[in-house]
């Protein structure tokens, strides 16, 4: 295990009613003048909008809405962000919405008080912002774990980037399963596949042999796994819900990354694929890790055969150590196909290869990963995912 210092700034409630029950002590503790933000509107049809501004309203806040914050969040929405919370001068931003919605808080809560251009800050003066305005969330969509740490992915569509920007902690976040209700069924499975994704990226990061963290995060696989099967053979399972928001946030609050140097090369690959072609984010992961992964398991052989073991109960008997782990990234594959999800970029609608040589030549290439890729790998690993 390498060293590490770990410390955790975010409050978490979590359960049914949490918002209701918790909010209002919160909202106690900052300004009158609250940013709330949210996605393309449908927290207006399922009621949740109705709710949080009740909750504002009864705390005499004065309300500034920030919506129409897309998927793949974009750079100028993060700039569009800041500039009205800077003239509303607003004390506190409630982000409402699933992981999109809160990446582009956390760095909106930063820009409005930094008066450099956090762009220019992060990747060429390589310096983080050390202030911002006070951040909540309210998680209607789990998968991303966003609401768990200062991390978010930004598209900048005039530089044809799509990559991590460090923001603002969340001082708290909200976690009521019953939201998820409201959110498409597709969309559930997906944010479910990214939780297990991340999981497998921290995993697969050095050092390859086994710890506390990585027991850890065997469990929350195996659970994630679990829960997204009985979801899928009842949605409206809200025990199976509660426990895939809660192995989302575990797999990105930190705790499984203690002592790693994770991976997450599948992701990288993934967020220049969307800055090329705005894919979505948990079915464009599901096509290129089996195919990623039979590229680089010989690398980490011993980790990819206890990957097999631990997490998906693959016999040992009569095969050698390469048919044991290759049977593991089958069985990922299978459970992919069994979710519902893509194994190829075509079945997303994805119809052109002239961007793979693109997003293969832009893709940042991880220190994590048990095989260093060259941009001709990644290439290769694009055009059989296609």
């Amino acid at each position: 295990m390498n060293d590490f210092t770990y410390a955790y700034p975010t409050k978490i409630y979590f359960g049914k009613g949490a918002a209701a029950k918790h909010l209002p002590a919160e909202l106690a503790k900052v300004g009158k003048k609250v940013m709330l933000a949210y996605g393309g509107g449908s927290i207006k049809s399922n009621g949740i909008y109705d709710e949080m501004m009740t909750i504002l309203k009864d705390a005499g806040k004065t309300v500034i809405e920030f919506s129409g914050i897309m998927p793949n969040p974009t750079y100028a929405k993060v700039q569009e962000g800041a500039e009205l919370a800077r003239k509303e001068n607003v004390d506190f931003i409630l982000a409402v919405g699933g992981g999109s919605v809160s990446d582009c808080c956390k760095i909106v809560a930063s820009q409005a008080v930094t008066e450099e251009d956090i762009w220019e800050l992060e990747f060429t003066k390589h310096e983080f912002p050390t202030d911002a305005v006070k951040l909540g969330v309210v998680v209607t969509a789990s998968g991303t774990g966003s609401e768990q740490n200062a991390g978010a992915v930004i598209t900048n569509e005039d530089k044809k980037i799509k990559t991590g920007v460090f923001g603002a902690h969340a001082d708290f976040a909200i976690l009521d399963p019953q939201y998820t209700m409201s959110v498409p069924f597709k969309q559930v499975i997906s944010g479910a596949f990214d939780t297990l994704s991340h999981a497998m990226e921290t995993y697969f990061g050095k050092p390859q042999e086994s710890f506390l963290s990585d027991e850890i995060n065997e469990a929350v696989m195996r659970n994630t796994i679990a829960n997204i099967r009985k979801l899928i053979e009842n949605p409206d399972d809200l025990e199976a819900r509660s426990e895939l928001m809660w192995d989302s946030a575990m797999a990105e609050n930190g705790i499984l990354k203690i002592g790693k140097i994770t991976d997450f090369q599948a992701h990288q690959i993934e967020h220049q694929l969307g800055a090329y072609t705005n894919c979505n984010h948990g079915r464009g992961l599901a096509v290129i890790h089996p195919v990623l992964y039979r590229h680089i398991y010989k690398e980490g052989l011993e980790k990819f055969k206890r990957f097999a073991v631990a997490v998906w109960n693959v016999s040992t008997a009569g095969k050698s150590d390469d048919e044991i782990a290759l049977a593991g990234i089958s069985a990922l594959e299978d459970f992919i196909k069994e979710a519902g999800l893509p194994t190829r970029f075509r079945d997303m609608g994805i119809t052109y290869e002239d961007v793979l040589k693109p997003v293969a030549d832009s893709t940042n290439i991880t220190a994590g990963c048990c095989k260093q890729l060259t941009r001709e790998e990644i290439f290769e690993i694009l055009q059989e995912c296609f």
